[in-house]
């Protein structure tokens, strides 16, 4: 047994000012006895124009950002998965959504570069999202080996694309870690049953912070962070406002599902049912 968790804020425009809430969130989290903390998409600035993280951007392994979770792993003695954090590219516009996760002595020991960009527009209420303007995408997903369990890496937007945890399921992944910043109209809809859906499906734990509330570039973001089990059980949530979910993950459990319940071992690759069709 482990306790995760999950950090939810509503980040601002000022790197400092989130640095220290998230500070005081791993603090919470680490009292609480959790082993590894998530920290939400972009915690480290959500500015009023999206090419403001791309002006906040650092060079990977090196800069502010990096060098305080990096200190606050050790601090603590936890993991930490950070989020994202603006990553430079070869691409003066636009920088990479990083996804960094340092263990208890702060080193960083993996990155995940958010591989599904969020370009769309909202009919209901005409918000346009065009991510790949400022972002260069990610083209790897990333599995862990953890003291916790294999985890497995993705951000946001990648929760609609279920290849890719199939893809980190068959790479052993028995936690799947979602950190993001939904917009309260597509977390109403979908947010929690993508959740579930990804941890029933791959028989994984979900770990899901979020962005939850009001932000200076007049969006609004949904909150919800959770923890999800494998059998797509809620295990705990945070609707609005900054706060820590926390849970247990029992892998003896979830290795036991996995033996009686054996869905994983009974899907069938894509060209035989292709051929089975023909």
């Amino acid at each position: 047994m482990a306790l995760i968790a999950a950090l939810q804020m509503a980040a601002g425009s000022q790197v400092q000012a989130n640095l220290m809430e998230a500070g005081r969130l791993i603090k919470e989290a680490a009292a609480r006895g959790a082993g590894m903390v998530v920290l939400p998409e972009t915690f480290a600035m959500m500015g009023a124009h999206d090419t403001d993280k791309v002006k906040v951007a650092e060079t990977f392994g090196e800069g502010p950002i990096q060098a305080f979770i990096s200190q606050q792993a050790r601090k603590y003695g936890v993991w930490i998965v950070a989020g994202t954090i603006p990553i430079r590219s070869d691409d003066p516009a636009r920088s990479y959504a990083a996804s960094l996760m340092y263990d208890a002595k702060g080193n960083v020991v993996a990155r995940y570069d958010k591989i599904h960009l969020f370009d769309v527009m909202l009919s209901e209420n005409q918000e346009v999202y065009t991510e790949s303007d400022t972002t260069v995408p990610g083209k790897a997903p990333v599995v862990v080996d953890t003291p916790f369990g294999k985890v497995g890496m993705s951000v946001c937007y990648d929760l609609r694309f279920p290849e890719l945890y199939r893809r980190l399921s068959e790479q052993g992944a028995q936690i799947l870690v979602v950190p993001a910043a939904f917009t309260e109209l597509t977390g109403k809809a979908h947010w929690e049953v993508l959740l579930r859906a990804r941890a029933i499906e791959n028989l994984c734990y979900v770990v899901a912070p979020g962005q939850g509330g009001y932000h200076v570039s007049g969006r609004t973001t949904y909150g919800h962070s959770m923890i999800v089990d494998y059998w797509g059980r809620i295990r705990d949530v945070r609707e609005k406002g900054a706060g820590v979910v926390l849970a247990d993950i029992d892998l003896d459990a979830l290795q036991q599902t996995r033996k009686t319940f054996p869905v994983l071992s009974h899907r069938c690759p894509t060209q035989n049912i292709n051929q089975g069709i023909a």
